[in-house]
Order: structure tokens, then sequence, then C-alpha cells
């Protein structure tokens, strides 16, 4: 088997050892020296593909969101699914994207949660994929009239606002409570309810 410094260092392959990095030492002590070591590279070698260790940074934060973007886009653009049942999915696979997350690798969540008070822009430009994705799911419900909206973007930003306490992460600590997929269930059907003629 070749060792880790044969392999072509790609921005991938940086990424993911990264997040390895950042996995066991923290992002207050991860740096890219500690990449670049688990690489089997230089620190220049990393630096080559990302200008500083910002930059790395938020690369990462931002491979990480896109994950989400990408999964909630195929339920955003799926063909044939009424309105209110496409936000109503899209809504839980939001919440259990963020459950599993914060769940199955809570280091790298805590970790993620750090980066993302770092990375303004990527956390607004990802926030806005998410609103993004709302509007379009209401607009098509307005269209088909299966929902109402007189102003759609704020409708969708509304929706996003009012389900936030499943998908920010300054509320994780609520989603281990046994009664939350209840509430989750009760603000999003209220929503949906108050969205249809």
């Amino acid at each position: 088997m070749p060792s880790a410094a044969a392999e072509p260092l790609t921005p991938e392959r940086i990424l993911e050892t990264t997040e390895e990095v950042l996995r066991r030492f923290g992002p207050t002590k991860a740096t890219v020296v500690d990449v670049a070591r688990a690489l089997g590279v230089s620190h220049g070698s990393v630096y080559r593909h990302f200008p500083s260790k910002a930059a790395l940074r938020e690369a990462v934060t931002d491979r990480w969101l896109a994950k989400s973007v990408v999964m909630l886009e195929k339920i955003a653009s799926a063909p044939g699914e009424p309105a209110p049942s496409k936000l109503e999915a899209w809504l839980e696979a939001l919440f259990e994207a963020k459950r599993h997350k914060a769940g199955d690798d809570p280091e790298l969540f805590a970790t993620y949660t750090v980066l993302l008070g770092e990375n303004s822009g990527v956390v607004d430009a990802h926030l806005g994929e998410l609103i993004d994705q709302l509007t379009r799911i209401i607009a098509e419900g307005v269209t088909a009239g299966t929902l109402v909206a007189p102003d759609v973007p704020a409708a969708a930003r509304a929706v996003f606002d009012a389900t936030g306490r499943f998908h920010d992460p300054q509320y994780v600590s609520d989603w281990l409570s046994p009664t939350i997929l209840t509430e989750f269930e009760a603000v999003t059907a209220l929503l949906i309810r108050g969205l249809r003629p």
C-alpha cells in the first residue's frame, strides 16, 4: 500500500485530513502543520492549495455545510411531490441532518460550531441557499394553489426563523429532549397549516 505522501495531494484530501485533525485537536489547537504532518507533506504543500489557515478552515466549513445543501436540494427540486408535503419533508430532513451531525460526531460538531462563528461569510451564504430552497418550495405551492403566501421570500424566511430551534446549533442541547420530535411536529404542522389556502 502506498504511503500517504505517495497519494496525490488534492484539495479534497487536504479537507478530509483537516476534519480528522480538527476532530483530534479541536479548532483552537489544530494547526496547518498538524494537517501537513497527518498528510506526510510539508506545510508549504498545504499552503499551495489553501493560502492561509483561515482559508483552510473556511473551506472545511463550507464543505461541511454543503453536504446538507445537496441533500436538501434533492427534496426541494423533486418533481411531482405536492409543495406542502415537500415542505414538511425538507424541514424534517434539515432537523434530522443537524441532529445526526451533533449525535454521531459530537467532537466535530462542536468544532464546526466554533468555525461557523469565525466564517460568517460562509454561514451567510449557506443560510441564503437554504432559504432559497424554501422560497422555491413555497413558490411552487403558491403556483399550484396548495399554499398561500402574499410575499413568498418573506414567508420562506419566516418558516426558517420559526423552526430555528430545530436546526440552529445554539439549540443543540434541546435536541436531546425526549419531547423534541413531538415539539418539532407541532411547529411544522402549525406552519404548514398557516400557509394552506
